[in-house]
């Protein structure tokens, strides 16, 4: 299994998990990004988002099949039990990558 660090912009970088889209998700909160490789070493965001259960949020994702359309490969996914902390980090991520399906908090 590998990870990918994403930088929150504030010189703090969160390691994310990175997941086959059709994997079997676990009943527990966190951070997931759509996104796909640029390189070797190097991830693009397309869409960053939230969940209180990844099992019930992932695999019926409303936007996976429009981010699968703009190239998106993989789901990195991070476990985040605090809903504060999520939503701070879920802000920090967004205005930082700029993810083209993200629009709000930008």
């Amino acid at each position: 299994m590998s990870t990918c660090n994403w930088p929150l912009g504030n010189g703090e970088t969160l390691e994310f998990t990175v997941y086959e889209p059709n994997t079997t998700w676990n009943s527990v909160a966190g951070l997931y990004i759509f996104a796909y490789r640029t390189d070797v070493t190097h991830c693009r965001a397309l869409y960053v988002g939230q969940t209180e259960d990844f099992l019930s949020r992932i695999p019926s994702h409303d936007r996976w099949h429009e981010a699968a359309r703009r190239g998106a490969t993989h789901i990195h996914a991070l476990v985040v039990p605090l809903a504060a902390t999520r939503d701070r980090w879920e802000e920090m991520l967004i205005q930082n990558l700029k993810p083209q399906m993200n629009a709000q908090l930008r």
